[in-house]
């Protein structure tokens, strides 16, 4: 008895659970693969890395794959809006459900571009006859910050839409040879131009909202196309936008492949006695350097893992490379001071003259 009596126990608290999760709704969060403190940083990163594996086109053979990207567009669309996170999380998707819900289209080209495009096939293995508007290349300027951490740029564009318009135009014009009997056994060919006739469009500018995602690690000139964002062709495709990387100058590091440089003026004092110094990193965290030996001007000092990840790999990064500069007192020194510190050092001349250049 007792033991059916657990039985039930049991079986109702599985109900429980099954209504309770049906009522919750989707978990975006799982959905996304993302904590409930990710930032938007991490959910777009997210639905970009997956959008490409779950997209239907990729996945064919999968009779859910199209549930399974509506699921991510939802996720992406509830958890990356901050009022509809906030809803979402207080009162799980159904306080979703009066509210408008966007295009999953829309959000995957905002990050890629014209989707139709996407998986058809190479843009070069596509049919050459059919025209194509321009191709765009936009100079994107990040920060080094931005190639240390990664992040997302949002950049609107007005881009050129074509709406259908009253009346008819010609279109698909091409060039046809046509045969004329002039006589028995007399035919005369000529060339002729061939249209056919087309409802009229005119463009019209939309405002679009890009998410570029600048990578950890990103190289100066790379660039992130955005298929059929480029120029429209009323008789074809559009062509495709590509966004060029520009890394601007730093203030403070200069970069040279994945590794880092950057100098750090001490006082005479120091370069003899030791110093200890932090250096703020382009993300924040410090770096310590500390010397008890005599530092010399010019001297270098490497910091291994504290430069750039690398592109390819963001678990490999590269080196700090600190270059010493000494200052010098700008006091002169009188006689006896003179004479204190050749007793202190008890350093002769080493004057030498060479080629320091021999080699280069």
């Amino acid at each position: 008895m007792a033991a059916k009596g657990m039985n039930l126990c049991n079986v109702c608290c599985l109900l429980l659970y099954v209504v309770t999760a049906v009522l919750a709704g989707r978990d975006f969060y799982q959905i996304l693969g993302v904590t409930k403190s990710a930032t938007i940083r991490d959910i777009k990163k997210a639905y970009r890395k997956l959008a490409l594996q779950l997209h239907p086109d990729r996945n064919p053979d999968d009779p859910k794959a199209q549930d399974k990207f509506a699921d991510l567009g939802a996720a992406y669309e509830v958890l990356s809006d901050e009022e509809k996170r906030k809803q979402y999380d207080a009162y799980g998707e159904d306080g979703l459900k009066e509210g408008h819900h966007g295009s999953h289209n829309d959000i995957f080209s905002s990050f890629f571009g014209d989707f139709g495009f996407m998986f058809g096939g190479n843009r070069q293995q596509q049919d050459k006859n059919i025209p194509r508007g321009n191709d765009i290349i936009l100079d994107l300027e990040v920060m080094l910050e931005e190639v240390y951490s990664g992040n997302f740029v949002e950049v609107v564009r007005n881009k050129p839409i074509a709406k259908e318009a009253p009346g008819k135009r010609k279109c698909n014009c091409r060039q046809e040879m046509r045969t004329t009997q002039l006589g028995p056994g007399r035919f005369q060919m000529t060339q002729e131009m061939v249209c056919d006739e087309c409802p009229n469009v005119k463009l019209v500018n939309e405002e679009r909202t890009l998410e570029v995602e600048i990578e950890q690690g990103v190289r100066d000139e790379m660039e992130y196309p955005f298929i059929g964002e480029g120029e429209p062709h009323i008789d074809g495709e559009p062509g495709d936008l590509r966004f060029r990387i520009k890394v601007l100058k730093h203030p403070v590091f200069e970069r040279r492949g994945d590794d880092l440089y950057t100098n750090v003026t001490i006082s005479l004092v120091e370069a003899l006695v030791g110093f200890e110094i932090d250096i703020e990193h382009l993300d924040g965290h410090k770096v310590h350097i500390e010397r008890d030996k005599i530092t010399k001007p010019g001297a270098r000092m490497w910091k291994k893992g504290e430069g750039l990840p690398n592109f390819d790999n963001i678990n490999i990064r590269g080196s700090l490379i600190i270059t010493f500069d000494v200052e010098f007192p700008q006091t002169q020194l009188d006689e006896q001071q003179k004479d204190g510190i050749g007793s202190l050092l008890k350093q002769g001349s080493v004057q030498k003259v060479y080629n320091g250049l021999q080699g280069y």
